[in-house]
């Protein structure tokens, strides 16, 4: 019966492969600097753009952590002549819509507008003045400061909050990943207009930015928008490169007291960047392990055989540098030691056996199998074309992506997951746990 069904898989896998029929993807450089990706669609008479810059929670200080978050969300409230509703007013007439993004490397805006001259025109304008122009008005920013500090407050309330902000601040000691994207009530606290006019000034620049277009407009069209847009940026240089990120020399563990129901775990380690030689064995690796939903070991382990979390995962995060492995899940709070068990001694044992072949095929026909959804809207193409050109990844990776996991082999996982995975050197953070309460350690 189940080779039965892993043969219809494979059938659909083969089948959404002639399927895909790829993109065609168009890049160039702008004279001052700024890469663009570029795909051409007139079913729709949208257009869709993403423009992004290196100025993520990477780039902030641990004396003003929350800094480039608050710059990228005030550059929207004001901008050029334009207060905060003059703004809001001005794409609402033509019904764009804009949208923002904060990351640890990079941070951006993205806008959806109508592709009549007259709309987009308007739309982009506005875009054009938050990106060069944003003006940062002291009432607003006070408003958003309160605003934030609130949000810190409130969420440090939440035991999954506390977990990852703990998980993230031990997997990346003295590193810049391991700062919290929205600061700390007393750094927010701190921040003044002059902070964001340097932060925007820094990093807001032509020579590291990152255009992705996509819809209903031809090349000579997506050039001229390209220009238009980023005319005013200043050219500047690149920002360094962030810090290589160093191995966790011993493993650690942290219970936070809380007064939740479950326990929330969360364990894990530096994993791997975005041009990692080994990106596609990680990938199929994961899947197996702890990112295949009902399909993966730990699933089964955990939630089927055992009853003890009704979902458990683990993910790679792939950065500039090695952005975390992560595994996770809920469990009550008695069968705390219990699950850490089953979870460690999962890990450990398909570190040291591997996948089985009938797990390996399975794992990739999904992968490849589900590939296209990846890419059914004008609004998942951009934001896939908005990673590839900042991360740099070639304009073909997209295309290549289904015939590279497809030739991962079963050597190449275990080789991969090994080098990558170290069970006793990982951080383990509990909150709302109780160690020593339903099972040994």
């Amino acid at each position: 019966m189940f080779a039965n069904r892993l043969i219809l898989v494979c059938l659909a896998f083969l089948v959404a492969a002639d399927a895909w029929a790829g993109l065609d993807i168009q890049r160039w450089t702008t004279a001052r600097g700024v890469r663009v990706y570029f795909v051409e669609n007139h079913d729709l008479p949208m257009l869709d753009v993403n423009i992004g810059f290196a100025a993520g929670s990477a780039y902030d200080t641990p004396e003003k952590a929350g800094l480039g978050g608050l710059t990228q969300s005030m550059m929207s409230l004001g901008a050029g002549d334009w207060n905060e509703q003059q703004v809001a007013e001005r794409l609402a007439d033509v019904g764009a819509r804009m949208g923002g993004y904060f990351e640890q490397d990079r941070a951006g805006f993205t806008l959806r507008t109508l592709s009549s001259a007259k709309e987009r025109d308007q739309a982009l304008t506005v875009l054009a003045a938050m990106l060069t122009k944003p003006a940062f008005p002291e009432a607003v920013l006070e408003r958003e400061k309160a605003r934030a500090i609130a949000g810190l407050k409130e969420s440090a309330t939440k035991p999954e909050y506390l977990a990852d902000r703990a998980f993230t601040a031990a997997i990346y000691p003295n590193h810049p990943y391991g700062l919290p994207g929205d600061g700390s009530t007393d750094t927010v606290a701190k921040l003044t207009r002059a902070d964001l006019v340097a932060f925007h000034g820094r990093y807001y620049r032509a020579a590291d930015a990152a255009l992705a277009i996509m819809g209903d407009i031809d090349r000579a069209g997506a050039e001229r928008l390209a220009a238009q847009l980023t005319a005013e940026l200043p050219q500047g240089e690149a920002p360094p490169p962030v810090a290589k990120v160093a191995d966790l020399s011993a493993g650690n563990e942290q219970v936070i007291t809380h007064p939740a129901s479950q326990s929330h775990l969360l364990i894990g380690q530096p994993g791997m960047s975005r041009d990692d030689p080994d990106y596609f064995p990680l990938l199929v690796g994961n899947y197996i392990l702890g990112g295949g939903g009902f399909d993966s070991r730990l699933t089964k382990e955990v939630r089927q055989k055992r009853g003890l979390s009704y979902s458990v995962y683990s993910y790679f995060m792939p950065a500039w540098q090695r952005g975390p492995f992560q595994l996770g899940l809920q469990t009550r709070r008695e069968a705390t030691d219990e699950a850490l068990k089953v979870v460690r001694d999962t890990m450990k044992r398909y570190l040291a056996e591997g996948p089985t072949e009938v797990e390996l095929k399975q794992a990739k026909a999904n992968l490849v199998g589900g590939f296209p959804l990846r890419l059914d809207s004008n609004r998942k193409i951009l934001d896939h074309l908005a990673m590839m050109d900042f991360y740099r990844l070639p304009s073909d990776w997209l295309d290549a992506y289904p015939k590279r996991v497809a030739a991962v082999t079963r050597a190449d996982v275990m080789r991969a997951m090994r080098a990558r995975l170290q069970p006793d050197r990982m951080v383990t953070v509990i909150v709302g746990g109780q160690r020593g309460a339903g099972g040994g350690k």
